[in-house]
């Protein structure tokens, strides 16, 4: 069974809406996707009933390892009660919005043009920094969205750099438990928090994303041997975003695929 465990939608940050994702991940012949958007179960009513694939109800939690401050994003699958994770998110959905609308006002003192009615925002509400670039370049006042005008204004230690007060890994992976879902820890490549793992584990990880662009050949050994030491499955994706999508990534569904183990457990 093909299935791409990892796609955001225009619920969040992702340019492609649902109906035009299950359009390529038919031409990509998948037999399962999981949309898992960012902080917000908001896509749930959108996924049309006869889609003719498999569609699984994910979510992306905007996670942190407090005592540690290291960034812990998890994903959860099969949510079956997603009033749950909204309860735990929307604070976090509307501070990101507060922060993008602020870096806006920032750009627009700086003498850039930005025209907030044109802008698409994620479910029509809340504006990411993704959207903020994608106008600029669009409007030819940025050449790329990930290049040196991103890190400069965006990132750490960037000029227009807000602080997110990010969920409690522990809080996330009780919500998701609590919903009815499976919570995997997302690409621990790029977050490099291979040692949290037995603590995570410990406090009901089910799986960890193995197939992911930002995971090393040796990050997939040291999950491997995790997965195996704690009884946990495995999973991938593309972490598809369309126009959003960062310059290593594969840029399209289908791009990764889960492991087995995590199709048995997830599909």
């Amino acid at each position: 069974m093909k299935a791409d465990l990892h796609i955001h939608t225009t619920a969040s940050d992702g340019s492609d809406t649902i109906d035009r994702i299950i359009g390529k991940a038919k031409e990509k012949g998948l037999d399962a996707i999981a949309l898992t958007d960012h902080d917000t179960m908001s896509h749930l009513p959108q996924i049309p009933a006869d889609a003719g694939i498999k569609i699984i109800h994910g979510v992306e939690i905007s996670a942190i390892h407090r005592d540690t401050n290291t960034r812990t994003d998890i994903l959860g699958y099969n949510i079956r009660k997603p009033e749950i994770i909204e309860r735990l998110t929307r604070p976090l959905l509307e501070a990101r919005n507060r922060n993008s609308e602020k870096q806006a006002d920032l750009l627009r003192q700086r003498g850039f043009h930005i025209d907030m009615e044109k802008i698409p925002k994620a479910d029509g509400k809340y504006l990411y920094k993704e959207h903020i670039m994608g106008w600029l370049v669009m409007t030819g006042q940025a050449s790329d969205l990930y290049g040196d005008f991103y890190q400069r204004t965006f990132e750490q230690g960037g000029a227009f750099a807000l602080d997110l007060d990010y969920i409690d890994v522990f809080m996330a992976i009780k919500a998701i438990k609590a919903a009815g879902g499976l919570a995997v820890l997302a690409h621990p490549g790029r977050q490099r928090n291979f040692h949290l793992i037995p603590k995570l584990a410990k406090a009901g990880l089910d799986g960890l994303e193995f197939n992911h662009h930002a995971n090393s050949e040796k990050d997939r050994e040291t999950l491997w041997n995790h997965a195996n030491r704690y009884g946990l499955f495995l999973t991938g994706g593309s972490d598809y975003h369309g126009q959003y999508d960062e310059p290593q990534s594969f840029g399209f569904v289908g791009a990764l695929l889960s492991e087995e183990s995590g199709v048995k457990a997830i599909c």
